[in-house]
Formats: C-alpha cells, sequence, structure tokens
C-alpha cells in the first residue's frame, strides 16, 4: 500500500495546526511500536481523525462510516488516504476481511468504537456505551488495541479559531496496549475499554489542569 497521499495530507495539514492549536500529548511512546496494532479513539469531532494524523508517529488507516464515501470527491479523498467503508446498517464482512488483511500486513488501523460522532452527554467519558466488535477483531488478527483519548477538536469548527496563534488546546492520550487473545480476554472487553477510556480521560484532564 502506497502512503504518498497520507503524508501530502500530512504535511499540508500540519503548519495550519500547529499555527491555530496548542497539543498536549501523553505517552506517545505508546504508539511507536513496530507492527500491527490497532488504534480505539473517543470521537467528538471530524477533526479528531486530523489530529490523530497529526500526532500518531505510525500511518493510520481509518475505518469511516460508508455515507462518508457516497459523494465522489470524498470517495476519492479518503480512498486514497487508506480509509476503509464500515456500513453500519449490516454485518459487514467485507470490510472486516478488508481490515483483517491490513493488520495481517502489519498496518496499523484506527477507529473509533462508539461508531460515530458524540455529544458531551452521550460520549463513552461520561458513561456512554461502546459499540461491540473491536475485541473481536483484535482477537481475530491476534493484534493489541491502544485505547486513545482526545479532546478540543471542536475548536476546528470555529473558521476564527484558525487564525493564528495558538486559540484551540487539544489534548490526547494514549494508553497501555490491551491484547485480546483468548476467549477470557474477549469476555467483558467492551466494559474494560470503556473503563480505559474514563481512567485515561481522567489521568489527561489533570495534565491539562481540569
Amino acid at each position: 500500500m502506497k502512503d504518498w497521499f497520507y503524508f501530502l495530507v500530512y504535511f499540508l495539514g500540519y503548519p495550519p495546526m500547529i499555527l491555530a492549536s496548542s497539543t498536549t500529548v501523553l505517552h506517545r511512546d505508546r504508539v511507536r511500536r513496530k507492527g500491527a496494532w490497532i488504534l480505539a479513539s473517543n470521537h467528538f469531532s471530524p477533526y479528531d481523525n486530523a489530529c490523530l494524523i497529526k500526532e500518531t508517529p505510525r500511518v493510520l488507516n481509518f475505518v469511516s462510516i460508508v455515507e462518508l464515501f457516497k459523494h465522489p470527491l470524498a470517495r476519492w479523498f479518503l480512498t486514497h488516504i487508506g480509509a476503509t467503508p464500515l456500513d453500519r446498517s449490516k454485518k459487514d464482512t467485507h470490510t472486516i476481511r478488508i481490515v483483517l488483511e491490513k493488520l495481517k500486513a502489519g498496518r496499523v488501523i484506527a477507529l473509533f468504537p462508539e461508531a460515530s460522532i458524540r455529544t458531551e452527554e452521550t460520549s463513552v467519558l461520561n458513561g456512554g456505551r461502546l459499540k461491540p466488535g473491536v475485541g473481536r477483531i483484535a482477537k481475530m488478527a491476534g493484534v493489541p488495541i491502544i485505547p486513545c483519548v482526545i479532546t478540543g477538536a471542536r475548536g476546528f469548527h470555529t473558521f476564527t479559531n484558525w487564525l493564528p496563534f495558538r486559540k484551540i488546546k487539544i489534548g490526547l492520550i494514549y494508553g497501555e496496549p490491551m491484547e485480546v487473545k483468548t476467549d477470557a480476554d474477549y469476555e467483558g472487553f467492551e466494559e474494560r475499554l470503556r473503563q480505559a477510556f474514563l481512567s485515561l480521560h481522567e489521568e489527561l484532564k489533570t495534565a491539562m489542569g481540569g
């Protein structure tokens, strides 16, 4: 898989983002690991993707909802950046097969276990539920999951916030790898992942002064 377009997006997007925002990143060393793994993040904003690309030292292959691929220009962009469409209305075995192939090739898959952009009230960071599936994929592929919490990317929704300098405060924290190798690991995994999100969020809030 060629990543030239991914790096082009990175280099074009980095300067305006660095001028408009200030990012607190905790435990980046946890995502410098080699080989295949899954990055599982909470989801407040479409700009979460851009922030993850900016801060994560590995190339991320996102899993995105199929609705985003309906517009030809969006489909071209997402396809070239390495994203895979997911149809939430059915059991999408085709997408799972593609994801497993990418993991087998040593890629990093980035996905949002909440399955959609959440509000403060419905977010996993406020007790919301996760959609099942990420643990099953990790078990099938034999790869770890690294939970990630990101906050503040909604600030990019306001046009004036893009003006220099660093008005938008972004927080990002990477968790310890979570293994799903056995049936025992898989049992209740979504709840353990939810608790990991809550714990990471508290650590991030402390680091950012609340």
